[in-house]
């Protein structure tokens, strides 16, 4: 494990905005943290600023309530929901979410990091025994960094927080609880890119290098994000493109008069989620299996002469193929639809999953009917073994097998992000239940 150098980050990776999210248990300083960051880079407008200041009355300004915006969480103090916000240094964008501590809002968490860049993992030091060996970690920073490894976020930091709070040796409680830190990311997989001290409330090595703590000469939590790099989707692979909707346009709008639709067009977009496409390309189509020649391809509304993974690409065909939103486009014999597969579950409903029971699940733009057949074990956070199990609970996470109504294109999550993701929603409640990652068709 290494805390990358700021020297070495690319002049590309500098103008690329960063998507990152806030993790951790409640309480840990999250918003606290991203207060500090907006206030710091003067990303705050000045009525925000007056506002907070009268509502301070006197006292130090509250930064965790820029983020926490909601009635509730001004009231009960904390965050529900994911907060977005933006801002930027003289390097870099970035794109912060601020995802809730609470188990019972653990959605809200993999939704942000279903998206993201990076994760910032918050450790409140306060709330743990520093002088144990090894340190005990809290259930939800086990949790969520587990949670942020498993979608694939690439970049994960660890921001030990509070230290301003410990009045014994911080070098020694610092070094204590990081140990603990790299043991775990060790044991998990899970490639950390720093751990680092910090104090969200007074600012120390948030953006600027701490004057209390002269034991630590590393970067500063600005300072690795400002390196780390965005995610990009395979652009080696073949094309897979989801159809998310279509429409319909004249000839006379566009150069595909050539492609033999006669009067009017069909234009299919979606963001493109592997590989590359460009006119002249043969592809096929899921669910119909009809092949077809790319006449056109369009981005932001203009003809071009290709579309890579990752950009949203409207794709015109050389004939008249029935295709709808919730369909695929992609290379000829590349993908091999099935109906059965083997994913990995992070259950996030109250009523616990269960084998047999029918439920919603979403691949790509496309709903089908599938069931549970079978929960092959559960993956204990503490000890990071899988263990006998017949049913997930809420927020535990399980290898289970998935079958079907309908076949689907479905890719290995390590594959491909898109291909291999699907939400799960009970039939009767509508909630989302679940988030399935494919391990193997």
């Amino acid at each position: 494990m290494s805390t990358l150098n700021h020297n070495e980050a690319g002049n590309e990776l500098a103008h690329k905005a960063l998507r990152f999210l806030t993790a951790g248990s409640v309480d840990d300083g999250k918003s606290t943290l991203i207060g500090r960051l907006l206030f710091d880079s003067r990303a705050i407008l000045a009525d925000q600023l007056d506002a907070l200041e009268k509502r301070a009355a006197g006292a130090p300004i509250d930064l965790s309530l820029l983020t926490d915006g909601l009635e509730a969480e001004r009231e009960q103090g904390i965050t529900i929901d994911v907060a977005y916000r933006y801002f930027a240094t003289k390097t870099r964008k970035f794109i912060i979410a601020d995802a809730p501590g609470h188990e019972q809002y653990t959605r809200n968490m993999v939704t942000a990091a279903a998206g993201s860049d990076a994760a910032v993992v918050l450790v409140d030091i306060t709330k743990i025994d520093w002088k144990a060996t090894p340190v005990p970690l809290l259930a939800q920073t086990r949790r969520h960094s587990l949670l942020a490894h498993l979608l694939r976020v690439p970049s994960i930091v660890f921001a030990v927080n509070k230290l301003d709070a410990i009045e014994e040796d911080t070098e020694a409680a610092f070094n204590n609880v990081k140990a603990s830190l790299e043991g775990f990311a060790e044991q998990a997989g899970i490639n950390v890119k720093g751990v680092i001290p910090v104090s969200a409330l007074r600012g120390d090595n948030v953006t600027t290098p701490s004057a209390n703590w002269t034991w630590y000469n590393g970067p500063t939590l600005l300072q690795v994000l400002e390196q780390l790099p965005v995610t990009t989707e395979s652009l080696n692979g073949p094309l897979l493109h989801p159809v998310q909707y279509v429409t319909r346009d004249s000839v006379g709008e566009g150069e595909a008069a050539a492609s033999g639709t006669g009067h009017q067009y069909r234009t299919f977009w979606g963001r493109i989620a592997q590989g590359a496409v460009k006119a002249g390309d043969e592809v096929q189509i899921f669910p119909s299996g009809e092949t077809a020649i790319v006449a056109e391809v369009r981005h932001s509304a203009e003809v071009v002469d290709s579309c890579e993974a990752g950009q949203s690409a409207g794709i015109v065909l050389d004939r008249q193929v029935d295709i709808s939103r919730g369909d695929w486009i992609f290379a000829p014999g590349s993908t091999a639809p099935t109906a059965t597969f083997s994913g990995t579950l992070a259950w996030l409903d109250t009523e616990p999953a269960v084998v047999g029971r029918k439920y919603w699940v979403r691949h790509g733009n496309r709903w089908v009917q599938a069931r549970i057949t079978a929960i092959d074990s559960r993956l204990d956070i503490h000890s990071l073994e899988d263990t006998d199990a017949h049913e997930l609970a809420v927020n535990e996470i399980g290898r289970v097998q998935i079958q079907t109504q309908q076949p689907l294109p479905v890719e290995p999550y390590a594959k491909n992000r898109v291909g291999g993701a699907l939400i799960v929603v009970d039939p009767t409640t509508n909630r989302t239940s679940g988030a399935l990652l494919v391990k193997a068709a």
